[in-house]
């Protein structure tokens, strides 16, 4: 999914970034809030991973005009601010979950599936689809009984069908998905990682509606 990380610590940043880009996930960084407000003007995004306290002001205070405003993009705290007190505030202003530095970054990557799959309104991490057993938190996957191997990419891919099954989806869509504002794609890059996720998961799972995108084929 596309990530915004709304963190001013560049150390901090570093690290979850290069975390979840490993995953396949595409981020993008903004280092203040004006620079975050920015981005959620040009961009959809599935996740934003929001520091509390940031150099042009508060986290909480964006975190309530976001939802205010009426957008109910998943939000995940991630503060040095470690009270009872605050955990609840901040849950209270409408974030998703809370997470308290210094946090490992493998907990921070079972949150954010967590996270995700609740907003996908499927909470199990376990998904049958035909002779395919999913399994989206240990990024296992079995095909007739046999492991298939999927890199980084082609998970977040699968992922995104199995949010959305029997939707369509377009390439535009997945792009967003799969890339950041920095990346430069080229114009076949999906056509090249649908194509390889068929070779893996079986040519009928993902259907092709020319000219508008692609589709999870009915269960």
């Amino acid at each position: 999914m596309r990530i915004l990380l709304v963190e001013d610590d560049r150390v901090i940043a570093g690290a979850v970034r290069e975390q979840a880009e490993g995953e396949g996930h595409s981020v993008d960084h903004a280092a203040r809030l004006d620079a975050a407000d920015d981005a959620l003007a040009t961009a959809h995004y599935g996740l934003i991973l929001l520091d509390l306290m940031l150099p042009d002001g508060r986290g909480l205070p964006f975190l309530r005009a976001l939802r205010a405003r009426g957008d109910a993009t998943p939000v995940i705290i991630m503060t040095a601010l470690d009270q009872v007190s605050d955990r609840i505030e901040g849950l209270n202003a409408g974030a998703d979950d809370y997470l308290v530095k210094p946090f490992d970054l493998s907990e921070l990557s079972a949150r954010i599936g967590a996270v995700s799959r609740r907003y996908a309104g499927n909470p199990n991490p376990r998904i049958a689809l035909g002779d395919l057993s999913v399994d989206i938190a240990a990024r296992h996957l079995t095909r007739g009984g046999r492991t298939v191997a999927l890199t980084a990419r082609e998970w977040v891919l699968l992922e995104a069908f199995l949010q959305k099954p029997g939707q369509l989806l377009s390439k535009a869509a997945l792009e967003e998905k799969l890339y950041s504002f920095d990346a430069e794609v080229e114009s076949n890059t999906i056509e090249v990682h649908v194509s390889r996720l068929r070779k893996k998961l079986g040519a009928e799972v993902i259907v092709t509606e020319r000219g508008l995108g692609y589709r999870l084929a009915a269960r």
